[in-house]
């Protein structure tokens, strides 16, 4: 009989939960296996095989949250280190201090209002909801439900939502259903539109946060997995470019790097001098910039990053797009444009009686010049 694919990984993450959960008994090292397999074991069986490293690159990540900063602790403690990570979030904490100094809640702080926002999740959000009685059925020992609770609550409210973490959108939907007295009642109109730009700006629309919810969850989860994908893709594919390109040491380098490694370390492990790491990193710094994101794969490289020409106008906003089109000069924004329809390089340069080189420098230029402003 061929063996499932969740009950192998159940194995394999038993074992480990075995060896790192500080001393967790055989039942509540059960019931944290059930929590971060999930309710759907059947899914495990559809993944192929990319999906199923992500999906389990996502029960490490939560894995992590749970041993880090909440397992064995107090349900007391552990609450105080959720409202403390989450209360971290800069854009949140400015966001909610903006409103609370230009409101009539001048009473309430930070800690008041992200309570509150937990609390309407607790109560209103679906998936929330789901995790809740999960968690529910994975265990009925009072203590490990609540820091698995926590431990859920923290690794769905860091979620990336249009760049940002998804809690500074749930902010904004308690915003719009808090009591007036808050930014409606301030009298002043400049200052109504000033806590308007600051916190209900256009990127911060409510009509899907509020009524599809489910279809919400569905498209983030999918554009979470279709994210790590093309991630992976990216990587392995500038892996082996720089091994063919560099030397096998350039992909070993790119391991550890993305691993977090210093220049020191890369140096020992490659047994290198600390110099010739440091000219190795320059080689790759070059090609992977100016060749392998804008001419070998910029395709790849743009999908990821969200900036492609033809669906992301390379990563600018509508304003900064118009700005950056009339700073260009005739025959840059001729290729610009025709790019953008679709057209080949060489179809270009025949159209302009030019080289085809020509028009990979030009463009070469154009891109490098959108990302300067992008990133300014």
């Amino acid at each position: 009989m061929t063996e499932l694919v969740v009950d192998r990984i159940a194995i394999k993450w038993a074992a480990r939960i075995e060896i790192e959960s500080n001393g967790q008994n055989i039942t509540a090292q059960t019931s944290i296996l059930n929590w971060l397999l999930g309710e759907d074991r059947q899914r495990w069986e559809t993944l192929d095989p990319v999906q199923l490293k992500i999906a389990e690159q996502a029960m490490d990540y939560r894995w992590r949250i749970l041993l880090q900063r909440y397992l064995g602790l107090p349900p007391e403690r552990a609450y105080k280190h959720l409202m403390q990570r989450l209360g971290g979030l800069a854009v949140l904490r400015d966001k909610i201090r903006a409103w609370l100094t230009l409101s009539n809640d001048r009473q309430r702080n930070v800690l008041d209002v992200l309570q509150e926002v937990i609390q309407e999740m607790l109560q209103g959000d679906k998936y929330i909801q789901q995790q809740i009685n999960w968690i529910g059925k994975c265990t009925d020992n009072p203590r490990l439900r609540d820091i698995l609770l926590f431990a859920s609550i923290e690794e769905y409210c860091l979620r990336p939502v249009r760049n940002r973490p998804l809690l500074a959108h749930r902010f904004v939907n308690y915003l719009c259903r808090s009591q007036k007295g808050g930014i409606t009642n301030v009298p002043h109109g400049d200052l109504v539109k000033l806590v308007s730009d600051q916190i209900v700006d256009d990127s911060d629309s409510t009509l899907s946060l509020l009524d599809r919810q489910a279809q919400e969850n569905y498209d983030r989860q999918q554009a979470w997995i279709e994210s790590q994908v093309t991630r992976d893709r990216v990587k392995d594919t500038l892996r082996s470019y720089l091994v063919e390109q560099i030397s096998p040491a350039a992909g070993v380098w790119l391991d550890l790097y993305l691993q977090g490694k210093s220049p020191a370390a890369i140096a020992v492990i490659l047994k290198m001098e600390i110099e010739q790491v440091y000219r190795l990193r320059e080689k790759i710094d070059y090609h992977t910039l100016k060749v392998f994101a804008i001419k070998a794969e910029s395709g790849l490289v743009a999908e990821w990053l969200h900036t492609s020409l033809q669906s992301h106008n390379l990563g600018l906003t509508a304003n900064q797009w118009e700005t950056f089109c009339q700073s260009l000069d005739p025959k840059q924004l001729e290729i610009l444009t025709r790019l953008k329809a679709g057209d080949s390089l060489e179809l270009i340069a025949t159209s302009l009686q030019i080289k085809t080189n020509q028009v990979t420098g030009a463009w070469v230029q154009i891109y490098l010049a959108a990302q300067k402003i992008r990133k300014s």
